[in-house]
């Protein structure tokens, strides 16, 4: 089988619009898919849950698109290099594609097994296909790395050099003999006891022709009104384009050309704010991805180095209270309710109750990234790290110490009517609007009427707000010179 190529799916779980794949079949070699399940082994971050359980659906819907091209996905388990190493002396393949990661971790495997294979005599190649730009690429006059997001939005727009997306193939060249794969059973990624996966079920369908489904809803009914509406979690108003995203079922140069047809075609006419507001966010992405690459112990320590002094806390019991969405402050439960529901939140509510976690309960950012790390089905090392680095005031552009959400006037200008806090906090329902977001300031007699009973239906605050804000900048002011 000497006239094999081997190309490794990784974070781009698609056929459309696939560079690797695209190199595989210029290459005119027989070509055999292979996904690698590597997060056991040393130096890799291992899945969150809720990712494990999105990686399942996405690698049978790409199994499932290769097979209509006439191919199959193998499936190995174990260290990277191990298992190309077997696959290589299985098949004889001389060459193997893949698109590039941008993890510490994924760069640093990478470049050792290219040294490796190269050794070997077998030809390497990686390709851009998650990033619009890769991130050495846009940088400042200097020559150095932005920290600032709108001077590097401005630099990316002024590029403005995004080839269009590639086809999918209608069919792949398969090798004579299929080497052995294992099975995703075997691989156990999803919940059995307990299930806790119903809502994830009920909400996402993982894979590309999802990817390309939500795109399709998302131009049609919310890419014109999208800055207006963004910042609402009771309206369906963002793309949830997230999780795909992340695993690669679309890529950023797709939807980047599915809003510029929109614009060509006059969909979009007087309403072109809303498609930037649009492109600034799958930009802002990109930001992350550029900090990832040029700071790569961002997920881990502040950007920020006067940070490393901040005097955090350690509260068990609240964490465990703000990761149950028991806090007592109904927008900030019901984000994390419906996190933990679905595997996703809504961007506003994550800054609220990232707010929360570490400016109200004086908490690390990282315990937050954590419990976002397995609690999201778009849990992205880039997006993760910057966004909580961003709301501790740590990181690059970052929000300043004193900007402090306040959960009350949070819920009333983003979720005016309650209707997101009644639907996830249910035992609120009762409530009026006026009332929802602060339900301990209401005498008894009205809790009673609403079927609510503090402490007990619903708790308490577990801390008074405008003393955790003079707590919180106080500890800031420690650190500020």
């Amino acid at each position: 089988m000497s006239d094999a190529v081997i190309l490794w799916f990784r974070q781009d779980l698609r056929i459309a619009d696939n560079p690797a794949l695209d190199a595989a079949l210029q290459s005119r070699k027989r070509i055999i898919p292979l996904f690698i399940l590597d997060d056991d082994s040393d130096g890799m971050r291992r899945l969150g849950a809720a990712s494990r359980w999105w990686l399942h659906g996405g690698l049978a819907a790409l199994a499932k698109s290769l097979e209509k091209c006439g191919s199959r996905l193998i499936l190995r388990r174990g260290p990277a290099d191990a298992v190309i190493d077997a696959l290589l002396d299985e098949t004889g393949a001389t060459a193997i594609v893949w698109n590039r990661c941008y993890e510490p971790e994924a760069i640093a495997r990478d470049r050792a097994l290219k040294s490796r294979l190269k050794e070997r005599g077998i030809a390497a190649c990686s390709h851009q296909a998650a990033l619009l730009f890769e991130p050495w690429t846009v940088k400042t006059q200097n020559g150095e790395p932005y920290r600032v997001y709108t001077p590097f939005w401005k630099a990316c727009k002024a590029k403005a050099d995004i080839a269009p997306p590639l086809p999918a193939p209608e069919s792949l060249p398969a090798p004579a003999a299929w080497p052995t794969s294992e099975t995703l059973e075997d691989w156990h990624l999803r919940p059995t006891q307990p299930d806790w996966a119903g809502g994830l079920r009920e909400t996402w369908r993982p894979g590309e022709h999802g990817a390309q489904e939500r795109l399709a809803a998302f131009l049609e009914e919310g890419l014109g009104t999208y800055a207006d509406r963004r910042n609402r979690p009771d309206i369906a108003g963002t793309s949830r384009l997230s999780p795909h995203l992340h695993w690669g079922e679309i890529g950023p140069r797709q939807i980047w050309a599915a809003v510029e047809a929109r614009r060509a075609a006059g969909d979009l006419a007087g309403r072109e704010k809303q498609a930037e507001t649009f492109l600034k966010e799958v930009v802002w992405r990109e930001f992350s991805y550029h900090l990832l690459y040029h700071f790569p112990t961002l997920p881990e320590s502040p950007l920020n180095p006067r940070f490393a002094a901040f005097p955090w806390g350690e509260d068990e019991k609240a964490l465990a209270a703000w990761q149950a969405g028991r806090t007592g402050y109904p927008i900030v439960d019901a984000g994390m309710r419906q996190l933990w529901h679905t595997g996703w939140l809504h961007n506003r509510v994550r800054m609220i109750v990232a707010s929360f976690l570490v400016k109200d309960l004086m908490l690390p950012w990282q315990a937050g990234e954590a419990w976002f790390w397995d609690t999201l089905v778009d849990a992205d090392l880039a997006n993760n790290a910057a966004s909580w680095q961003w709301v501790a005031g740590c990181g690059a552009d970052a929000a300043p110490y004193f900007r402090i959400f306040n959960p009350v006037l949070q819920g009333e200008k983003f979720d005016p009517d309650g209707t997101y806090v009644r639907h996830w906090v249910p035992e609120l329902a009762g409530l009026p609007a006026t009332d929802i977001h602060k339900p301990w300031t209401l005498p008894a007699d009205r809790l009673d009427k609403a079927g609510i009973r503090l402490g007990e239906t619903y708790p308490a605050p577990i801390v008074d707000h405008h003393a955790a804000r003079h707590r919180a900048l106080a500890a800031f002011e420690t650190i500020k010179a």
